[in-house]
């Protein structure tokens, strides 16, 4: 069975997005676990440490830094 929350089927996300957190608002109020804001690494990807969605930056997204 493959996992459904790979980088694959992960929510992409752009700039306007940012910063990003999960959950997001297109999850369903029965899913709600506390908000955390999601770190991606140098690919593109993270994961949400609860709830294990996966989220990718559309390709060209910049993310700044403070």
């Amino acid at each position: 069975m493959t996992n459904p929350n790979t980088a694959a089927n992960a929510v992409e996300l752009d700039g306007k997005d940012l910063p990003a957190h999960c959950p997001n608002p297109a999850m369903p109020l029965w899913s709600s676990h506390p908000r955390v804001f999601l770190e991606f690494d140098a690919h593109g990807v993270a994961k949400c440490p609860y709830c294990g969605t996966a989220y990718s930056l559309k390709p060209g997204t910049v993310v700044g830094h403070h």
